[in-house]
């Protein structure tokens, strides 16, 4: 059986989160590999994968995608707990998939929490002019024309914020979706935090970081 020392169990407990004795009981089980210990913590911590929303994201990638043909660049910043989360390939995947879907699909913004207050009043001022222009021969009642507008504006988010966007290469799923598809996986919280798009002779659309 491998001495597990002190300074191991507290590394562990950095990187993981996890109770001094489980970190413990981790490493004994891995003969003191700490990869393996962090993946036996993780291994049974799946089931908890949903309540880790709350948890920080100090860690991940910032990866860089350019298009073919040079006239669309991407970089996104993906952030989850561990180092060890980092560097596994599946979560390098979807992080690549995620810079190539922003290169494909344009979003301006992550979440719909990010925009501007003042950008969506505006959006409301404009939906509502065009609702009411279109049933001007017989006017809806206010009540109705609120809920065509929230309808129209759930579209309007759905196109311009990353997370609500179809994934393009399963349009049957958002991105979010997709998100919390590798949350469950991995067993660790992932945020999308910012990305910047560069598109040739066009000017930069950039989330809010």
């Amino acid at each position: 059986m491998a001495d597990i020392s002190a300074s191991q169990v507290k590394d562990l407990r950095e990187k993981t989160g996890a109770g001094m004795m489980e970190c413990k009981k981790a490493l004994t089980e891995s003969g003191g590999d700490m990869e393996k210990a962090v993946e036996w913590l993780r291994k049974r911590g799946i089931a908890k994968a949903e309540s880790r929303s709350g948890r920080t994201t100090a860690e991940g990638i910032v990866h860089s995608y350019i298009h073919p043909g040079g006239k669309v660049g991407v970089l996104v910043e993906v952030n989850c707990e561990t180092d060890f989360v980092a560097r596994n390939e599946g979560f390098q995947e979807f992080v690549k998939n995620v810079a190539m879907h922003i290169a494909a699909s344009a979003p301006q913004y992550v979440k719909r929490e990010d925009v501007a207050a003042s950008v969506v009043e505006k959006e409301k001022e404009v939906l509502t002019a065009q609702t009411n222009e279109e049933n001007k021969a017989k006017p809806k009642p206010a009540n109705v024309v609120e809920k065509i507008v929230e309808g129209k504006l759930s579209k309007f988010f759905s196109s311009i914020c990353l997370l609500e966007q179809p994934y393009v290469k399963e349009p049957d799923q958002t991105v979010e979706q997709y998100l919390k598809s590798v949350i469950s996986k991995t067993g660790e919280n992932i945020t999308i935090r910012r990305f910047v798009r560069f598109q040739l002779g066009e000017a930069v659309a950039q989330s809010a970081a």
